[in-house]
């Protein structure tokens, strides 16, 4: 099968998010400048650049009581700074419960029964219980072709590792279960590793 995006797929649902996976899911926290923590997933994410350390995310959509864009992005712009929650197995329906479209004014951390925690370098919450969180400053948005596509972009001034992730002075990633997206509404864990040398090691 071969088809143009333009064209359509002529699929009973859209096969592109199933062909990019499985994807990370950075769980980005937000605070407004009217001081309302936010929390939402967002599974086009990933890593940017180790030095300095960078990350990025993608906005795909807009909501009525924000300017063309979500409660996140708004609130990365109005405060240039935002922390990226590593998603567990175990969180999966607390992170499944902020992915709900809910008004400017609502507290995530609240609604899914979070607790949180003030990040170090700067003004913004965290997810106590995440196995690891990355405090951002923002460095730059970048406006994508279509409709509210926006893609931040941020260095990492902090990170925060749960103490019973680290084995032998590695991120076990096997001691929490990392959550991933697949396609459509399916979702995968990843717990089995291995590892293969690079020729030029």
């Amino acid at each position: 099968m071969f088809y143009r995006p333009e064209d359509g797929h002529g699929l009973p649902h859209n096969p592109f998010n199933a062909i990019i996976t499985p994807r990370p899911i950075g769980w980005i926290s937000t605070r407004s400048a009217e001081g309302v923590n936010n929390l939402a997933p967002y599974s086009f994410f990933n890593g940017a650049a180790y030095f300095p350390p960078q990350v990025m995310f993608a906005s795909t959509g807009a909501k009525a009581d924000q300017d063309n864009t979500k409660d996140s992005v708004a609130n990365i712009e109005a405060t240039g700074v935002f922390c990226v929650n590593i998603v567990e197995y175990a969180m999966r329906d607390a992170m499944n419960v902020t992915s709900e479209t809910l008004s400017k004014e609502i507290d995530e951390f609240a609604r899914a029964e979070l607790a949180s925690e003030e990040c170090q370098t700067i003004p913004c919450a965290r997810i106590a219980a995440a196995p690891a969180a990355l405090e951002c400053k923002l460095t730059q948005i970048v406006t994508l072709p279509g409709d509210s596509n926006r893609v931040v972009f941020g260095e990492v001034t902090g990170i925060h590792l749960r103490d019973d992730c680290l084995k032998n002075g590695k991120f076990d990633v096997t001691t929490y279960t990392p959550l991933a997206r697949m396609g459509y509404r399916d979702y995968t864990t990843v717990t089995d590793l291995f590892s293969l040398a690079r020729p030029d090691d």
